[in-house]
């Protein structure tokens, strides 16, 4: 699968927003947003006022570079998000929440969902005690996630686990960080996922 190579940093200030895309870096005073909170390019501080048009692209790439998606990938994404009943909108950000390489940095194992991405490609987790290697699989309700045996002593996941406290726990999942593990509680309502995105400007951009 494609993937972004390029500076990450500069994601955040095109946004204008934390992206948390660096873990602790984004974090401290070496964040690129707190020291140049002006879009990256030549011509960042001399940009104007965005169109409807404008405004509705800014926040679909703020989604897809926050979870880490592809074009292609994200739309498929939100086509399932109208099929089913309910708002679209949230339809679409629950999909984003319930994949594993999120719950795997939301519950704390990883510092960012690149990271977290990677761990899980590397079969360094569990779902349910059966080896899952694939970052988009999505959870459901009582699902257990937890690290390999094998894998506890790495230090990435312990480094990610001892920042837990900063960063908290979402309201929809449980961890339990002697046991290196975590549980999928529920599914989250759009209050509890308090992202600060406007999904509504994503459904008015698709239904052009």
């Amino acid at each position: 699968m494609a993937r972004n190579t390029g500076p990450v940093c500069r994601l955040c200030r095109r946004e204008n927003m934390k992206l948390y895309l660096k873990g602790d870096r984004c974090y401290s005073d070496k964040c690129a947003l707190e020291r140049r909170s002006y879009p990256p390019g030549q011509h960042g501080q001399r940009r104007g006022k965005l169109s409807n048009y404008g405004l509705q692209l800014r926040e679909k790439q703020k989604i897809k570079r926050i979870y880490g998606l592809q074009e292609k990938q994200y739309k498929n994404y939100f086509k399932e998000a109208d099929r089913q009943k309910g708002v679209t909108g949230t339809n679409f950000l629950v999909l984003l929440e319930r994949r594993l390489d999120n719950t795997v940095y939301r519950l704390g194992f990883a510092n960012s969902r690149s990271q977290a991405r990677q761990m899980v490609r590397h079969n360094h987790f569990l779902v349910n005690g059966r080896k899952v290697n694939i970052p988009s699989y999505l959870l459901q309700p009582g699902d257990v996630v937890a690290v390999r045996e094998k894998s506890r002593q790495i230090g990435a996941i312990t480094e990610a686990l001892d920042a837990v406290p900063r960063r908290g726990v979402p309201a929809w999942l449980e961890l339990d960080k002697e046991k290196f593990q975590g549980v999928f509680r529920s599914i989250p309502t759009r209050e509890e996922m308090n992202l600060p995105v406007q999904e509504q400007l994503v459904v008015e951009f698709y239904s052009k």
